[in-house]
């Protein structure tokens, strides 16, 4: 079905136009093939990149397009509707590219075009084995010896972790705590930076993470991001915003299985009627259809904070939650509408329920926000 949206400028009409174009051209029907094969669609997001779309909340100055989050989250949504992973690994390259953009020094921030542009494609290195949601614990350590930082340690989960061009690395260079936690930028061939092999996911196989092994990996000491110490708060105010991408691709999940729920419902017949006659199923549909509604209001009401430079982190949390949530409820639930059918991959929606599982655990598992939200709640 349309969403009937409301958008701030011609020019966010003319770009969603231009997202469902690439989509309907590029991405459509591509997903089953590329999944079946655990193949990374690079070839997709350098299109996609050329076209503008890797760089959007951005400003133009910096390489970007200069457009609202609330624009931003909406694209994303569209292209999440077509093929998750594209629009996943979108989020996590807009991610990526934040440290340099926001702390980044004057000969760092000359790789912005290029990163902006989807030439170079970035994964955010945060995740470790023993360390997912507590993050300040990390142990991946970097030394200073020179004119480098040697860096040794692994880390775990990380998306584009054998496909990107540049990583953003937090570790340790002081102290325990957040505050001796530092950013460092590396490229893709760094001698000690070794991805190893992908992880074997139930879900979003054409995007699997997998865990990077530092060893002895110098990194020259003006790759340094920001102040030594600073790269807990960079990587916190990243993931804030982190969370809104990833609550835009639930929203699209939901709004994919709500679509072919209702079309099926639409055609399939039963006892001479269609099954969307039935108060069973109509009711089934309606729930789907209010929640993916509210989950795009919440997420947007978030947004739009963020763009008018109001504080949002406990607003992303909550839409980060009940997003993801209402993905992993429509998606089961599109999944029940056809029955059997829905079982069965000649239909898509078992691949999108299998996919909305991870939405809820990757930036930050739902537990995480929930404790964000209730701390916020209890500090008043």
């Amino acid at each position: 079905m349309t969403v009937d949206r409301i958008l701030p400028t011609d020019e966010a009409h003319d770009l969603l136009d231009l997202t469902r174009e690439l989509c309907a051209r590029e991405l459509a029907g591509a997903a089953d093939d590329f999944e079946a094969r655990g193949e990374f669609p690079r070839a997709k997001l350098r299109t996609l990149g050329r076209a503008g779309l890797l760089g959007l909340p951005y400003p133009e100055e910096a390489g970007g397009a200069g457009q609202p989050y609330e624009v931003y989250l909406q694209v994303l949504e569209l292209l999440a509707g077509s093929w998750l992973a594209i629009a996943e690994a979108v989020s996590v390259h807009t991610l990526a590219c934040y440290p340099v953009f926001a702390h980044g020094s004057d000969r760092q921030r000359k790789l912005l075009p290029d990163m902006l542009g989807g030439e170079l494609l970035g994964a955010y290195c945060l995740s470790e084995p023993q360390g997912g949601s507590d993050a300040a614990s990390l142990t991946t350590r970097a030394t200073f010896d020179g004119d480098a930082w040697v860096v040794d340690g692994t880390k775990a989960w990380i998306t584009h972790a054998r496909d990107a061009d540049f990583y953003n690395i937090f570790c340790r260079t002081g102290g325990p705590g957040p505050r001796g936690i530092s950013c460092l930028l590396a490229d893709a061939g760094t001698p000690g930076l070794q991805p190893q092999k992908a992880e074997r996911l139930m879900g979003l196989r054409s995007s699997a993470p997998s865990q990077i092994v530092f060893d002895n990996c110098r990194i020259d000491a003006d790759r340094l991001v920001g102040a030594e110490g600073d790269g807990f708060t960079i990587a916190m105010q990243a993931l804030d915003a982190g969370r809104l991408g990833i609550a835009a691709c639930a929203v699209g999940l939901a709004q994919a299985a709500l679509d072919y729920a209702v079309a099926y419902a639409r055609e399939r017949e039963q006892f001479g009627r269609p099954i969307a006659d039935f108060q069973g199923v109509g009711f089934m549909l309606a729930d789907m259809a209010t929640q993916t509604s509210a989950a795009r209001a919440l997420l947007l009401s978030a947004a739009r904070l963020k763009d008018a430079g109001r504080p949002f982190s406990t607003e992303a949390a909550k839409a980060k939650l009940f997003a993801t949530d209402v993905a992993m409820r429509v998606t089961t639930d599109a999944v029940q509408v056809l029955g059997g059918y829905g079982y069965v991959s000649d239909h898509p929606v078992e691949r999108w329920f299998r996919e909305a599982k991870l939405l809820q655990i990757v930036e930050g598992t739902n537990q995480i926000q929930r404790l964000v939200i209730s701390r916020a709640l209890v500090k008043g």
